[in-house]
C-alpha cells in the first residue's frame, strides 16, 4: 500500500485523521456543487473537533461547591442507614463519585462542558441529595439504592449537557467557538466546531473559506 500523501493527513493530538478527495457543496437550492481543494483535510479536521476521546474525571468536581457538598455527604453517611453494612458501601459511592463519573460516560468527544450546564447539573444532584439527607435513618439497602440512581441520573445529565452543547453548533454556519470548562483539570477551554446550518450557497462558500483559513492557521 502507498504511502499517504501528507497534505492529506491532519494531525488531530497524538495521532492523525486521513482526509483527501473532494466534498459536496451546496448549489442555489442547498447543498449540490463540488469545492475542490482542500475539503479533505477540512472534513478530516471536523474528526478530530468531534471525536477525540478526553480522559476526564467526571465534571461535577470542577463545580464550587462539589467539594463542600460532597464532604458534608461523606462524614454524615453513618447516620442514614440502620444497616451498618450500607454505611462501608454508601461512603465508597461517595467517595469514588467523580471517577466512576467518567467510567459510565462512554463519550466519543471530549469531555468539556460550559458553566451555564454545570452549575445546572450540580444544582439538581445537590437538591437529589440534599433532600436524600433531610430523612433519618433508612432501612437496610434503601439509602445506597438512593445514591446509586441520583449518580446514574447525574451520568445521564452531564452526557447530555455536553452533547446538547454539541448539536447547538449546528444552529451555526461555519467556525464556532463557545467557552467551556475541561474535565480533566477544571481548567477554562474551548471547543471548535464547524455549523452546517448555512441559508445560502454563498454562505456556505463563506463558511468553507473560514474552515479552510482555520485549518491553515492551524498548522503554522
Amino acid at each position: 500500500m502507498e504511502a499517504e500523501p501528507a497534505s492529506a493527513v491532519v494531525r488531530c493530538g497524538g495521532g492523525a485523521c486521513a482526509g483527501g478527495g473532494t466534498a459536496a457543496r451546496p448549489g442555489a437550492g442547498g447543498r449540490g456543487w463540488m469545492v475542490r481543494g482542500g475539503l479533505g483535510r477540512a472534513m478530516a479536521l471536523l474528526l478530530c473537533l468531534g471525536l477525540t476521546a478526553a480522559l476526564a474525571r467526571g465534571c461535577l468536581h470542577c463545580h464550587r461547591d462539589f467539594s463542600e457538598k460532597f464532604s458534608f455527604y461523606r462524614h454524615h453517611v453513618n447516620l442514614k442507614s440502620w444497616w451498618v453494612g450500607d454505611i462501608p458501601v454508601s461512603a465508597s459511592l461517595l467517595t469514588d463519585w467523580s471517577q466512576d463519573t467518567m467510567k459510565k460516560l462512554h463519550l466519543a468527544i471530549p469531555a468539556e462542558i460550559t458553566r451555564e450546564k454545570l452549575g445546572q447539573v450540580a444544582n439538581a444532584v445537590y437538591q437529589k441529595m440534599d433532600q436524600l439527607y433531610q430523612g433519618k435513618m433508612y432501612f437496610p439497602g434503601y439509602f445506597p439504592s438512593e445514591l446509586r440512581a441520583i449518580f446514574r441520573e447525574q451520568v445521564h445529565l452531564i452526557q447530555n449537557a455536553i452533547i446538547e452543547s454539541r448539536i447547538d453548533c449546528q444552529r451555526h454556519c461555519g467556525i464556532f467557538q463557545y467557552e467551556t470548562i475541561s474535565c480533566i483539570n477544571c481548567t477554562d477551554s474551548h471547543v471548535v466546531c464547524f455549523g452546517y446550518n448555512c441559508e445560502s450557497s454563498a454562505q456556505w462558500e463563506t463558511a468553507v473559506q473560514g474552515l479552510l483559513l482555520y485549518i491553515n492557521n492551524w498548522h503554522k
